[in-house]
């Protein structure tokens, strides 16, 4: 606390040289004994002098330091969620002076003290005319300066009796010395009585007016500058408020509205009015509140998302209660800020049979399959996949670990896109099998996932749930998504920087990757069978044992996630994601598209890095010139794999047996036919789930699959070895792709250091025109539709 010590030695000295003046100038009556009255006089004068000059060098405490202090926690747009009580029982805000309104500050000196700024403490005239109006007019005139009301407040004085009085007088005077004017205001506006165990005008403001002192309006100033005067009375109020707002229009503006205002009655609202709301998130603030921080904090919780989010939980489980469900979990965070805009712990904290009171957002719980996105945005990172890649959904053993669906059935062939939204294990487990670093360990571990236990303790099981996350940190990589892969930690208060260790700009994954996850898991159908409405990428988990019901997604601009379950570890077989999670987390979707439709009208767009490909819808790969059908697929330039696809291959087949023939072929006795080559472990699926696939004939051909022995492309153009030179001012200078295939080709892919560039047909004279990003070596390569290829190498030169 900064003490003005220059104003308390000028004041000590204007008070002794004005003493001084008044004793020289009475020389007789009562001051004919001017000798020896001014010699004291004088002598206390220097006294004065000296103690405001030790003022300077005697440390003393802040008064902001003597009394402990509330803490409000509010919400994003200032309304109140909690004020605790002060350690000794108080309902006690400490704000500093700059954060008090002016418009407060003036209203209170106009009504307690008007020439507060000028005084030594003291006024003498309101404290002779209050002195006789006490004792000889019968009733009670308040004299007090606002220093001295302080003093009462401080030292709990009875100023009724003349020695309280004089020990309020002589306090005063010397806070005054030891004291600025800033900080003796500053106190008075947080210690001022405001009826029944409430003091200061921070808190008053918040249980009266369930505002800050920020957000009054002028009646309601007016109205907390007179309470102090009679504290516990409430009548007459507003007649005092009315007196108080006569002298003020004197002085100041006074718009229509507040004019209006002024001529209406102030509502005050009681203690047992005091709101109690969100209570697993202030709790949660309150418990990871540092000494240093300010005792008003402000959340990014949204009152009306708040609101929404409870009311269909309670909806919500009083529907389904008789299946088992009795307990719920949700958090709902922008992603745009990484603001926690709305957060429920339980379905009710004061349920004591559901252990309410735990923040079931930051219990550790299985999160089942919710994980399984990160893997195939890892492995599409990887160039292991693209979303139309086939897997292999069939029994397969990882070592000891034999694991099975959920269902306990294989589908067999499966598209990445397919495996994700119908949560097979099998496919997921393989891919991640086969990532490198980082592999899924890693990826969870750099994502600051607590509690990690050593890698070899999960092994795969990892991908299903083996390991333990809270609601929070699952909603941090999903939010991850919609931020382009960067993971950026909640944001719980505004204004106050995070006390995460994760960095704010850690990547994760690619911008293509994140975008193409979320448009795989938005492709997922609702389990209601009705029409998504805006953009849904959401994701459903259970964990072993039916103990943890999950459904998360970003929906919109936010990150919706739903937990189901018992605090108390209990399995229920209805806690199933899909069935239990997954209708609570569309309620609450709709809901929210319904509060905010403004905000769901925004659609992601690709990175422009993305390109979309034909590929063969059976196979996943470059089609061939045999493949029946063909689907369009995004894929990342330079990482996602792409080769010709071989599943469909023509087989010369004899019209009168149906047995495949060997070349020279007869085309009288015999005719070509396309069949899929699939592996004998697939095909052996097919059969058990009733998929009916036509096998191949058997070929007693060396070669049975070749129809035509073609050769491979012949790249014409660019030379062998050439070098190229382009410049930067000449945007349009390319390098001219060409080559001649075999007859049997239809289409020629063409690659640079593996990149895609492009396709033309083989008939096509002209080729593709190709501009480097930059000067280099190039490995330039020509693929037919038969998976016949060439190569050559280059080098290219950019100037300006």
């Amino acid at each position: 606390m900064t003490v003005n010590c220059k104003h308390a030695v000028r004041r000590a000295s204007c008070w002794s040289k004005h003493l001084n003046a008044l004793m020289a100038g009475k020389s007789h009556g009562k001051w004919a004994v001017v000798g020896k009255t001014r010699y004291r006089l004088g002598l206390i004068s220097l006294l004065l002098v000296l103690a405001a000059v030790l003022c300077r060098n005697v440390p003393h405490p802040p008064l902001s330091g003597m009394f402990p202090s509330s803490t409000a926690v509010l919400a994003a747009d200032g309304s109140l969620l909690r004020l605790t009580l002060a350690a000794d029982e108080q309902y006690r805000l400490w704000l500093p002076l700059a954060d008090l309104p002016p418009t407060l500050q003036a209203a209170v000196k106009l009504q307690e003290d008007q020439w507060f700024n000028w005084h030594p403490g003291l006024n003498p005239i309101a404290l002779l005319r209050g002195a006789w109006e006490t004792y000889t007019g019968g009733h009670r005139q308040g004299g007090s300066t606002l220093t001295m009301q302080l003093a009462r407040l401080l030292y709990r004085l009875d100023t009724r009796q003349p020695l309280g009085k004089i020990r309020q007088i002589f306090i005063a005077l010397w806070l005054e010395l030891r004291y600025s004017k800033h900080d003796i205001f500053e106190a008075y506006l947080n210690l001022a009585p405001y009826g029944h165990n409430i003091q200061g005008v921070a808190a008053a403001s918040l249980i009266y007016f369930g505002k800050t002192v920020g957000q009054l309006s002028l009646p309601e100033i007016l109205t907390l500058a007179v309470i102090p005067q009679r504290p516990n009375a409430y009548h007459g109020r507003d007649e005092a408020r009315a007196r108080l707002f006569g002298k003020w229009r004197q002085s100041h503006a006074v718009s229509d509205i507040d004019q209006h205002l002024l001529t209406l009655p102030v509502p005050l609202r009681s203690l047992s009015q005091l709101p109690f709301a969100a209570p697993h998130l202030v709790t949660q603030i309150l418990n990871q509140r540092r000494p240093t921080d300010n005792h008003q904090l402000q959340t990014t919780l949204k009152p009306d998302l708040q609101h929404l989010l409870a009311r269909q939980i309670q909806y919500y489980i009083r529907q389904y209660q008789q299946q088992g469900l009795s307990n719920a979990a949700a958090l709902l965070v922008d992603t745009r800020t990484m603001d926690v805009v709305a957060l429920q712990g339980s379905a009710d904290f004061h349920n004591a049979a559901i252990l309410g009171q735990v923040n079931g957002v930051l219990a550790k719980r299985s999160p089942g399959s919710t994980l399984k996105p990160f893997v195939y945005g890892l492995a599409l990172d990887q160039g292991l996949v693209h979303p139309l890649s086939v897997l292999k959904d069939a029994p397969t053993a990882f070592g000891a670990f034999q694991p099975e669906n959920f269902d306990g059935r294989f589908v067999g062939p499966i598209s990445v896109r397919e495996a994700l939204i119908r949560s097979r294990n099998i496919p997921a487990l393989a891919v991640a099998s086969q990532l490198k670093r980082p592999n899924f360990y890693d990826f969870l571990s750099s994502a600051g996932i607590s509690k990690l236990k050593p890698p070899q303790h999960y092994g795969l099981s990892l991908v299903l749930g083996g390991g333990e996350l809270t609601m929070a940190e699952l909603t941090t990589l999903y939010a991850m998504l919609a931020n382009q892969g960067v993971l950026k930690p909640l944001n719980y208060l505004q204004n106050l920087p995070t006390t995460t260790t994760t960095p704010n700009d850690l990547r994760l994954l690619s911008p293509e990757a994140s975008y193409l996850v979320l448009d795989m898991l938005a492709s997922n159908p609702r389990p209601d069978g009705m029409p998504t409405h805006g953009e849904t990428a959401w994701k459903t988990g259970t964990s072993w044992g039916f103990r943890d019901a999950w459904s998360i997604g970003v929906t919109g601009p936010y990150v919706l996630a739903v937990w189901l379950g018992n605090f108390d570890g209990s399995a229920n077989p209805a806690l199933v994601g899909i069935k239990a999670a997954a209708p609570l987390f569309f309620r609450i979707a709709d809901a929210l598209q319904l509060a905010r439709p403004s905000e769901f009208a925004i659609r992601r767009h690709p990175p422009a890095t993305l390109k979309r490909l034909e590929v063969c819808s059976a196979s996943g790969e470059l089609p061939n010139i045999w493949c029946p059908k063909t689907e369009a697929t995004w894929f990342i330039p330079g990482k996602s794999p792409i080769k010709i696809s071989t599943l469909h291959q023509p087989v010369m087949v004899d019209n009168r047996t149906g047995l495949a023939v060997c070349p020279p072929y007869d085309t009288a006795t015999s005719h070509q036919e396309i069949f899929e080559f699939w592996p004998s472990d697939m095909m052996q699926l097919f059969r058990e789930a009733g998929i009916a696939r036509r096998a191949a004939p058997q070929q007693p051909c060396q070669n049975p699959t070749a129809l035509v022995d073609g050769e491979p492309p012949r790249i014409s153009s660019p030379l062998t070895g050439g070098s190229y030179t382009l410049r930067l001012s000449r945007p349009d200078e390319t390098i001219a792709l060409q080559a001649s295939s075999a007859g049997d080709a239809n289409t020629l892919y063409w690659f640079a250091n593996h990149e895609f560039l492009g396709t033309v047909a083989a008939t096509q004279q002209n080729g593709l025109n190709w501009r480097p990003g930059h000067a280099g070596t190039y490995t330039l390569s020509v693929v037919d539709d038969h998976n016949r290829n060439n190569s050559r190498q280059l080098m290219v030169g950019i100037i300006p």
